[in-house]
């Protein structure tokens, strides 16, 4: 059974420790403070990734992001085809005034547009300043900190994978296809059998055997005289 007000002593001991340590004050601003890898101070716009689909304007529980767009006309790349149409972006503009930092539009952007940035100095005067357009949400997107590395236990990303799968399948195809071709020039190149080898001038090569000699195959020329014919072609 715990003892009646060990709990007050304990909040008091706590209150007690406190007081007695010194206290830590930070020279903002002329020491910036240490924010965490992931702070969420601004969003930040890459205007190249954005195709205006505007899904993070529509799942934006306060309706704080404001986007304007027309479509243009694309003419064919190629002869007999067609003009195609796409979305320019006019304004992207978000109200930090009504915004409260859930992350929903960064989640759901499906072309990696929106960022969250450590950036927190953007306090104003007046509420109406505290929207920003894609112009300065573009500046804050240089402040966004790189991505942390992976865990070097963690599997392989498919994309990487896939990646590099077809580099490895290229390169065997090509290292088969230069095997193939050296088999076939290695091929064409080797005498036939029965076949002397010989050198540029038509003469045999330095170690081959002379027609007649014994194991060149060949037979040698007649003597006048010799056995088998005679001089005016009648047989001995």
């Amino acid at each position: 059974m715990p003892i009646p007000g060990s709990g007050l002593a304990k909040g008091l001991a706590v209150t007690l420790r406190t007081m007695t340590k010194r206290s830590h004050t930070a020279q903002y601003p002329e020491v910036q403070p240490q924010l965490p890898p992931r702070s969420r101070g601004v969003i930040g716009l890459f205007e190249e990734n954005c195709t205006v689909c505007m899904l993070c304007a529509r799942e934006c529980p306060d309706w704080c992001i404001y986007i304007d767009s027309h479509k243009e006309t694309v003419p064919a790349t190629t002869p007999g085809g067609r003009e195609r149409s796409r979305n320019v972006l006019d304004r992207f503009a978000i109200d930090f005034s009504l915004c409260m930092y859930c992350g929903i539009c960064i989640e759901v952007c499906p072309f990696d547009a929106l960022f969250w940035s450590p950036e927190f100095e953007y306090a104003e005067t007046d509420i109406h300043e505290l929207t920003h357009e894609r112009d300065k949400l573009r500046e804050w997107m240089w402040t966004v900190p790189a991505p942390p590395a992976l865990d070097p236990a963690a599997e392989e990303p498919k994309e990487i994978a896939a990646a590099r799968k077809a580099v490895e399948k290229a390169e065997a195809a090509a290292a088969a296809a230069a095997a193939a071709e050296a088999e076939t020039l290695s091929a064409d190149s080797a005498p036939g059998p029965g076949t002397p080898a010989t050198g540029s001038s038509g003469t045999p090569a330095p170690g081959a055997p002379a027609p007649g000699a014994p194991g060149s195959g060949t037979p040698g020329p007649s003597a006048p005289g010799a056995a088998g014919t005679d001089s005016a072609g009648g047989t001995a």
